[in-house]
């Protein structure tokens, strides 16, 4: 029983420092909800910012946030181009930093916080350059609670579909920790 409990707290100590290393290990970007088209295009013109905030090889995603007037200065990127996607590493970070909230002290922000980590996991997942097929049991399951969802993001139905929200996001924790390699 003792070497049992001995063992159970190693793992969650290694799992825990391996946590820190992912999310430590990454340069912190500004939030782009929050930020607004002026604090992205200034953060994108810095020197070496192209390459953490790309989201991929496409050229419109590496160049239209960089382009310049003739004036020299940024241009404000176009708020129809997608937005660059973060490495799957970063938004599996943010996912597991819901791992020890609950419905216990904000219920609403809890679980709009899960749902909105699971979406950018989703994409991040599909726009890897290794391919969506590299994670294919998440996207799958994925799909399974956007089909549950049924498109309604409300506090009302993801508090009607909580089990499975929660249990999405735990399935995809564990998934990701038994396959690290897939997202460094």
């Amino acid at each position: 029983m003792i070497h049992e409990m001995s063992v159970r707290r190693a793992a969650l100590v290694a799992a825990a420092l391996a946590a820190l290393a992912v999310s430590c290990g990454t340069t912190p970007e500004p939030d782009r909800a929050a930020a607004g088209a002026g604090t992205t295009a200034t953060a994108t013109a810095t020197p070496g910012a192209q390459e953490t905030t790309a989201a991929g090889p496409t050229a419109e995603a590496t160049t239209a946030p960089t382009a310049a007037t003739p004036s020299g200065t940024p241009a404000v990127p176009d708020p129809s181009s997608p937005a660059p996607v973060e490495k799957v590493r970063d938004a599996f970070a943010t996912l597991q930093a819901t791992l020890d909230d609950s419905c216990a002290t904000d219920c609403v922000y809890f679980l709009t916080r899960v749902h909105k980590e699971l979406q950018e996991l989703d994409m991040a997942m599909k726009a890897d350059p290794k391919g969506p097929g590299h994670f294919p049991e998440p996207i799958a399951r994925m799909a399974e609670l956007n089909e549950t969802l049924g498109g309604d993001s409300s506090f009302e139905n993801l508090k009607k579909h909580e089990k499975e929200l929660v249990g999405t996001r735990d399935f995809i924790n564990t998934w990701m920790q038994d396959h690290p390699d897939d997202y460094r």
